[in-house]
């Protein structure tokens, strides 16, 4: 049976670590022909974590630093050349991007993740890269691919410069600016707070809670993210035509984070009178935000034919998983 090696550059990080599980259990094939995913992962912290480890025990982990390069010599030595690479590493938080714009843009712009690539005599790795509805400027609703992209603060400066060098240096990629990722904790529960789990505890309390009634985005479920990208493998592999795409990868639905606590606060029973309105402006957060970085997503409805859930679909769906864990 073929094997097809995948690479998740940050694998510890919450899209990665769900990436990979997915990976796992995959069952794919290509022109009626099934394959297996030969699976690797890139982690910066020292060691991963066991529980992640332990789930995926046919995965091989390497300690990668991507401002240097260093590390991506012995993924050459132990794993060899990826047939796919999924870009999940980055500083994806606007604050500290603000504070440090220099690391900020030798982790966003993964230059030695691309030239790594470009060591391999065959050019026959699609990346799979993580873009942001961030790089919009937020003045409008339900932005396409093809408007321009001025992004108001660094982090989003740092993803259309990545997403610049990846078009420039690589034959084959799909760049997918995604909106903010919800959904159930993974496997080794990761650090920073997870939009859907911090509002329903912040509501669980019984106390009042402020919320931005005028800043909008296309929030998607995370397991839609992920069969995005294994939609995106599978056709690389099965057709191994050049590839380069560039696909907003948001939700069904335009929400504001009003709209989100409600959702949630319906699905839990909470009293809504609890969700306070306040506008974005009330808030002193040390960075721009962008109002409305909604998405038009009908090119990645053409392209892959995958409909992305409601956000109320992904909210029942999210408590519905963590149930069960």
């Amino acid at each position: 049976m073929k094997k097809v090696k995948v690479l998740v550059v940050g694998g510890t990080g919450y899209l990665g670590q769900h990436l990979l599980q997915a990976y796992a259990h995959a069952n794919p094939n290509a022109n009626g022909n099934p394959f297996v995913f030969d699976l690797a992962f890139t982690h910066h912290s020292s060691p991963p974590p066991h529980l992640l480890v332990d789930a995926i025990p046919s995965s091989i982990y390497f300690q990668v630093d991507l401002k240097t390069g260093v590390g991506f010599e012995a993924i050459s030595n132990t794993f060899g050349q990826p047939d796919v690479v999924v870009n999940c590493a980055a500083i994806s938080v606007p604050r500290p991007c603000e504070s440090d714009p220099a690391t900020a843009h030798a982790i966003n712009v993964p230059s030695s993740l691309v030239q790594w690539l470009q060591s391999f005599e065959k050019r026959t790795t699609l990346l799979i890269h993580l873009s942001t509805d961030q790089v919009y400027e937020g003045e409008k609703s339900f932005y396409k691919e093809e408007d321009i992209a001025v992004p108001v603060n660094v982090y989003g400066k740092t993803k259309v410069a990545a997403e610049k060098f990846i078009s420039e240096n690589c034959p084959n990629f799909a760049i997918l600016r995604s909106s903010i990722i919800y959904g159930p904790q993974t496997i080794s529960p990761v650090p920073k707070s997870l939009p859907i789990q911090w509002i329903d505890g912040a509501l669980a309390k019984g106390e009042e809670v402020q919320f931005f009634h005028d800043e909008f985005r296309c929030p998607i479920y995370v397991k839609d993210l992920v069969a995005i990208i294994l939609a995106l493998t599978s056709q690389w592999i099965s057709e191994g035509k050049q590839m380069q795409l560039l696909l907003n990868v948001g939700g069904a639905d335009r929400v504001s984070r009003v709209q989100m606590a409600e959702a949630v606060a319906q699905f839990r029973g909470y009293d809504t009178s609890l969700i306070k309105p306040v506008p974005a402006s009330s808030v002193d957060r040390g960075v721009k935000s962008p109002a409305d970085i909604s998405m038009d997503i009908s090119r990645l409805v053409q392209t892959l034919k995958i409909h992305p859930v409601s956000f109320k679909d992904g909210v029942r769906s999210t408590f519905a998983t963590e149930a069960r864990q």
